[in-house]
């Protein structure tokens, strides 16, 4: 039996994933707890597991109207590093207490590499979304240059800057929560387990009688600032379409809309998936994964930092298509939803992405990879 301490940022998207493995491994045997921010994380998997409370600091608001070069420096600058700063003591402090024989530490969240580095304690990397896996920034080389740099300074103060590398790779094991068959060719060695599927508390909903299927509108958990336009449109071009719709407007910024168009500030996504047509989302991955987990095609319209890069993975596997989410209108959102129902070759694709998805073994192989890390360690 061995011991795992998850290091996750406060963000439900990095967390989701990791609940699957958590149960895995604890059904294999092993101690499993948390470092984070505790309230984010209990909220995901109530009190299964120990949750070792981290300072996560105040981040200011991102500009709503932040993209590219300016999302990025702001999500270095304003989040990420004050972030694994904030971080760092209360990792040390599980780490302390809790005393395991690994750290599976998310992409955000760089304290868990920090402070495993600095204690000489192995580590794998939870890479929740695949961006990072494909060099985003090899065309932007000034930019790369001053990621790194902030890599860099965050490992002189707070890490071992004498153990090099990437505080975002491991070099023992990083866990890619999708396959090749969406990410594609990618820059690093990774071992793909595809999505970490797992149960999770659930909004009530009720399916409305009579409906079959529908089309589900979503921009995932952290857009409402930005999403009012885009969701008007969405409603707009379903009004006009026979289709039924569940559009999520968690905000409560929609007006009254035809019966077959049904307003909600949340739903049970995973539940509803085996019932949804089409997904109109922002690019998530996690929402783009579990969509194409259920054999479900995809409008995607990304917003902002992954997003744009999972979404030419969705069209290049050529299960969806992609719009601009700044100037897309409701005549543009509704052809692209016809066509993604229209065309059977879209429906293909995600499935055979799904089942690529099923096959690399999810959050079994996840548990499965990790446990064997620890067991070449201690031998």
């Amino acid at each position: 039996m061995s011991r795992f301490l998850i290091v996750v940022p406060p963000l439900v998207g990095h967390i989701n994933p990791t609940v699957g493995v958590a149960a895995q491994l604890r059904a294999q045997g092993h101690e499993v707890a948390f470092a984070g921010a505790a309230d984010v994380i209990r909220t995901l998997v109530g009190d299964a597991y120990p949750i070792h409370d981290c300072a996560i600091g105040d981040h200011p608001v991102r500009p709503a109207d932040a993209r590219g070069p300016a999302a990025l420096r702001f999500l270095w600058a304003d989040f990420l590093v004050p972030l694994a700063e904030a971080m760092v003591r209360g990792v040390h402090a599980a780490v302390a207490e809790f005393d395991p024989d690994l750290l599976l530490v998310d992409q955000q969240a760089l304290a868990g590499a920090l402070v495993a580095d600095r204690l000489g304690l192995p580590w794998a990397t939870s890479a929740t979304t695949s961006a990072e896996l494909v060099d985003p920034l090899a065309g932007l080389p000034k930019v790369a240059d001053w990621v790194h740099a902030q890599l860099a300074d965050l490992t002189a103060r707070h890490g071992d800057p004498s153990r090099g590398g990437d505080l975002r790779f491991s070099r023992s094991l990083i866990l890619a929560f999708t396959t090749p068959a969406l990410a594609g060719a990618v820059d690093r060695a990774v071992t793909f387990v595809g999505p970490s599927i797992a149960d999770r508390p659930a909004a009530e909903f009720a399916w409305p009688t009579g409906w079959d299927k529908a089309v589900l509108v979503t921009l995932g958990t952290a857009n409402a600032d930005v999403g009012e336009r885009f969701l008007s449109a969405c409603a707009d071009a379903l009004a006009r379409r026979s289709v039924n719709a569940i559009v999520l407007d968690p905000a409560g910024v929609l007006g009254p809309q035809p019966s077959h168009v049904l307003l909600a500030r949340q739903v049970p996504q995973l539940a509803l998936l085996p019932r949804i047509s089409t997904v109109v989302c922002h690019g998530g991955h996690n929402t783009v994964c579990e969509a194409l987990w259920h054999g479900v095609p995809l409008v995607v319209a990304p917003i902002r930092d992954d997003q744009p890069i999972v979404a030419d993975q969705v069209v290049a596997a050529g299960a969806g298509v992609r719009l601009r989410f700044t100037r897309a209108n409701a005549e543009q959102i509704g052809a692209a939803i016809d066509t993604v129902l229209g065309e059977a070759s879209f429906r293909n694709a995600a499935r055979a992405v799904g089942e690529s998805f099923r096959q690399a073994g999810g959050a079994p192989a996840a548990a499965q990879a990790l446990a064997q890390v620890v067991e070449r360690i201690l031998v």
